[in-house]
């Protein structure tokens, strides 16, 4: 008689959207953005601060666009603005437009790789908003919380006093 097939240990995994700034690797968790999009045409806002690009219009909704490296004040590695995309987060009341130097897709990784502390190398300006990494083929992914970001003072406030 043939033997009972061997079980396989399940794997636990996290996913979630992959997208870098400024030559770093960061994943936001899956249900936090609601869809991502290529820059649209926007709209200049006066009197806001040099992060908040301006307004768009998807479909229908004003959706305000933000650039994630100039809110950090890190280089971005992408010139090109046909490079960048968006990323659309909802939180509550509050609809955001993350723009980003690229998208690499959903990203899968093993739950055990979590390391909770593991932001000392980013920017100061960035570490308040990740909340902790996953290592995956020999690099980091730093796990970006977009609802700390919706709710932070600063980001909030856009008008140039």
């Amino acid at each position: 008689a043939a033997g009972l097939p061997a079980q396989d240990e399940a794997v636990e995994l996290w996913n979630g959207i992959g997208f870098t700034i400024a030559n770093t690797q960061f994943v936001a968790p899956m249900g936090s953005v609601s869809e991502i999009l290529h820059l649209p045409k926007y709209t200049s806002v006066p009197g806001v601060r040099n992060w908040m690009l301006g307004v768009a219009n998807v479909r229908g909704r004003l959706l305000p666009i933000m650039d994630l490296a100039l809110f950090f004040d890190v280089e971005s590695s992408s010139k090109k603005s046909r490079d960048k995309r968006v990323l659309i987060v909802e939180h509550g009341e509050i609809l955001s437009g993350f723009v980003v130097d690229s998208v690499h897709g959903m990203q899968y990784f093993s739950a055990d790789s979590f390391q909770k502390n593991a932001n000392s190398l980013l920017e100061k300006s960035i570490q308040p908003f990740i909340k902790g990494a996953f290592e995956k083929n020999n690099s980091q992914w730093n796990v970006f919380d977009t609802f700390t970001l919706t709710n932070n003072k600063k980001f909030l406030d856009v008008a140039v006093r």
